[in-house]
């Protein structure tokens, strides 16, 4: 959807940013993992960490949607379309791996 809706995510965006900048922290620490040759489950330990950080995002995410973005939506006569979109962003996380 590419409507003005205000985002949800707005008054967490630092904490939000912050987390991203983290996660990107750990990617190229596994990159140099990996540039070391070092053990593969000391990567796939790192890796498992970088994916449940990446799900807290996606989770805050969500809820930063459901109380926000929906709630805008369905008060612009949007929130079947509303709902859809994120039961569809829903289903792409749980397909995953």
């Amino acid at each position: 959807m590419t409507t003005a809706t205000p985002r949800g995510y707005t008054a967490t965006k630092d904490q939000l940013q912050s987390r991203l900048r983290r996660i990107e922290g750990q990617v190229r620490g596994v990159e140099k993992m990996v540039d070391e040759d070092r053990y593969c489950i000391d990567v796939l330990t790192q890796i498992s960490a970088i994916q449940a950080a990446l799900d807290k995002v996606a989770l805050g995410l969500l809820d930063d949607h459901a109380r926000h973005c929906m709630q805008h939506g369905a008060e612009e006569g949007k929130g079947e379309e509303m709902a859809t979109e994120m039961m569809a962003a829903v289903g792409r996380l749980l397909r995953r791996g």
